[in-house]
């Protein structure tokens, strides 16, 4: 009987075959037939039948790439930007490869030619992979196309890693077992765990046992597993030569990649995580970033600013824009602007309103169906349309266009340690919890993803969250 983890690792590799040499093909034939036209196609000229040879080799050697590049590696597919870069990566070689090689042997092959070719199927096979992620990503939330994962480590982190695997399905690991080395007894699982444990014992057969019992396609290793090294080294020997991955996690949680690197040393693979910093260079680019993108959308949002002032000052009296203190970098004070989507005076309202629902002790706090909400507000808010002035707080450099949430004191002050980090980078109009669920998060989950943003920041990822939240701003999804 073929293993379903396998099975479905050769099924997404043979529609990466076929999906990538119709890119490839598209984009070669497509840059040839702008560059030469198709009319004359056949071999009338010499020069015709050299750039239809040069076409297909190119056709060839693209599609070869990506598959030597690894692009089709079971391990990248479904989460993360690995397999992007593995494709962008491959084709840079390859065009870089096809140029080195035309001005040293003095070729003269058309620019127009290769400089059609190259970005078009590029970004045609970005396309093409997301899509088909897609397509993996929504049968993996169906319980389909997973790899079966058996847990083995300490009772804690076993927990830990089962929830965080189950948390993100769209990753492709399905924890179905777990083994706990050391524990007291089998018939009293560690509290918290949420699936079977196959034994406590910490030697090499029993957990060789276990894992062939499981019938896994991957076996992962958290801290404070209980076993010998030597018995590590060995279990690692056997599972792959059964072709069972061997996965090791250590006890890092929300790490970004780029800040990770392995130092081989004395044998063993020391993890060195380097310390963020959004300083020198970095933060005057991503200020400039803030500044550009901010005065293009104020320009061109223009017109759509000036209607929905208008609309706001029509519908109920009161002044159009909001302006509320909040905590900004580092503790300091501004003042954030918003279309009034409220009656006036409606913070006068907002403790009873907290203690009639029970959360006036909560960070985050919403109302729900807050009834001091105007009718035109409600729509505002749908879209996040009341936050474009903070454009003007993005100019003005107290607030950037991706960052944690700015709060209000008050709910600073039920800050701990950890939530203090948040005011370690400027306030954002958008950040992490927005596009993973906005105010549908509980206030732990959405600290973490706040962290994680301060903890990794990158000008990349910025631009990746921006893009999400048109998405998250369409659907409205989570807002109030």
């Amino acid at each position: 009987m073929v293993n379903a983890g396998r099975a479905w690792r050769s099924r997404y590799a043979r529609t990466l075959r076929l999906v990538d040499g119709f890119t490839v093909v598209w984009a070669i034939a497509g840059a040839y037939g702008v560059r030469f036209g198709f009319s004359d196609l056949g071999g009338s000229t010499t020069k015709d039948i050299d750039y239809v040879l040069l076409s297909c080799t190119l056709v060839i050697a693209w599609w070869l790439m990506l598959e030597f590049w690894g692009t089709r590696d079971a391990k990248i597919l479904g989460s993360g930007s690995e397999e992007y870069k593995r494709v962008i990566a491959s084709s840079a070689w390859l065009f870089g490869f096809v140029a080195i090689v035309s001005y040293g042997l003095k070729i003269d092959t058309a620019r127009g030619f290769v400089g059609l070719a190259f970005p078009a199927g590029a970004l045609g096979l970005l396309v093409a992979r997301w899509l088909v992620r897609q397509h993996l990503s929504l049968d993996r939330t169906r319980g389909k196309s997973n790899s079966r994962v058996l847990i083995v480590g300490g009772p804690d982190s076993a927990a830990h890693l089962v929830d965080s695997l189950k948390s993100v399905p769209a990753a492709g690991y399905f924890p179905v077992a777990a083994h706990i080395p050391g524990a007291i007894s089998d018939a009293h699982p560690p509290a918290g765990l949420s699936v079977p444990v196959t034994g406590v014992a910490g030697d090499y057969n029993s957990i060789l046992a276990a894992i062939l019992a499981s019938n896994v396609d991957a076996v992962a290793v958290s801290a404070g597993v209980n076993i010998h090294p030597s018995d590590l080294r060995r279990l690692g020997w056997e599972l792959a030569a059964r072709d069972i991955d061997m996965i090791l996690a250590p006890a890092l949680t929300d790490i970004a990649g780029p800040r990770i690197h392995i130092q081989p040393l004395a044998g063993l693979p020391l993890i060195h995580v380097s310390t963020p910093k959004l300083a020198g260079g970095k933060k005057v680019a991503k200020r400039a970033f803030d500044i550009a993108i901010a005065g293009i959308l104020i320009v061109c949002l223009s017109p759509l600013l000036m209607i929905l002032a208008l609309i706001v000052r029509l519908t109920d009296p009161g002044p159009v824009l909001y302006r509320q203190e909040r905590i900004g970098l580092r503790g300091t004070t501004f003042h954030m602007l918003k279309f009034r989507s409220m009656k006036v005076n409606a913070d006068a309202e907002l403790r009873a309103l907290l203690e009639a629902q029970g959360s006036s002790d909560k960070p985050l706090f919403k109302i729900e169906n807050d009834p001091r909400i105007t009718t035109f507000g409600r729509i505002l808010r749908k879209y996040s349309l009341d936050e474009l002035p903070q454009l003007l707080n993005v100019l003005d450099g107290s607030m950037s266009l991706v960052g944690p949430r700015p709060q209000r004191e008050g709910e600073v002050a039920l800050y701990d340690d950890a939530a203090h980090r948040r005011l370690y980078v400027s306030p954002g109009m958008s950040g992490l919890w927005q596009v993973s669920g906005r105010s549908n998060l509980s206030w732990e989950e959405s600290i973490r993803l706040d962290l994680y943003y301060v903890e990794n920041w990158s000008l990349m990822g910025d631009i990746v969250i921006l893009f999400k939240t048109f998405k998250a701003v369409f659907t409205s999804h989570g807002a109030v």
